[in-house]
């Protein structure tokens, strides 16, 4: 079950999806008192490094490291330790990379000597811009909520502490899971927002309502002419689920 005693912010981790490392350590200035921490993904870690992950953490944020690990066992296994040299708090591993990769990066997060941060290492289930259409086409079977439930099954099978998925699928695998299982969705939309590239999108009291753990936001804050305003509209919608 989600915790009821995290306050609003402690839920929200503002995705920093650009490029630009100016930008995100702006974002990063002004939105730290309204998050829990930062999702730094591919486009920014791959364009800055390190470094940004070291931004957020000296502004005191958490970073939720999202760079779907997804090839051999052993590079996942070193990648994820490399991860957790970082300090991060949440990474990410696809689920679709099997038993013996999650495992193997599962192993490599328990494996970490005394001092080094442990991050709560998290399945990728789908993507949010996955739909009926693009599971045919890569030949998976089932509904994207039954695919879904299946690589959380086996995220919670390998012992990881939680995974990523829709909003669709918050409540079926809160059903499924242990009571301190992580459930991080992007895919959140306040009302009225534009869904862009997403499908499978939820309003933050609908997800919260589901079972999730944190919600991430990424446009609707990063983008909005009053990024902290936007955080704070999106705080209050969350307060009031």
């Amino acid at each position: 079950m989600t915790d009821p005693q995290l306050s609003p912010a402690a839920r929200l981790f503002v995705a920093l999806d650009t490029p630009d490392r100016a930008v995100a350590e702006r974002l990063i200035r002004l939105l730290s008192p309204y998050a829990a921490g930062f999702k730094i993904g591919k486009t920014l870690f791959t364009a800055v490094g390190p470094p940004i992950v070291a931004a957020a953490l000296d502004a005191g944020a958490r970073v939720f490291l999202d760079l779907k690990f997804h090839d051999i066992p052993h590079t996942v296994a070193g990648a994820t330790a490399a991860a957790a040299r970082l300090g991060v708090h949440l990474c990410t591993v696809h689920a679709l990379g099997g038993r013996a990769m999650l495992q193997a990066a599962q192993d490599a997060v328990a494996g970490q000597p005394a001092g080094v941060a442990r991050p709560i290492l998290l399945g990728v289930t789908l993507l949010t811009s996955a739909d009926q259409a693009m599971l045919e086409e890569v030949g998976l079977t089932g509904t994207p909520e039954t695919v879904a439930q299946r690589l959380a099954r086996l995220s919670i099978a390998c012992g990881l502490g939680g995974i990523v998925c829709s909003p669709r699928e918050i409540a079926g695998v809160r059903r499924i899971a242990p009571d301190d299982f992580v459930i991080v969705t992007p895919g959140i939309r306040p009302k009225d927002a534009a869904s862009d590239d997403q499908q499978r999108i939820a309003t933050p009291s609908e997800a919260l309502a589901a079972g999730a753990t944190y919600l991430v936001v990424g446009r609707p804050i990063i983008a909005a002419p009053d990024p902290v305003a936007a955080a704070q509209r999106l705080l209050e919608d969350i307060a009031a689920s």
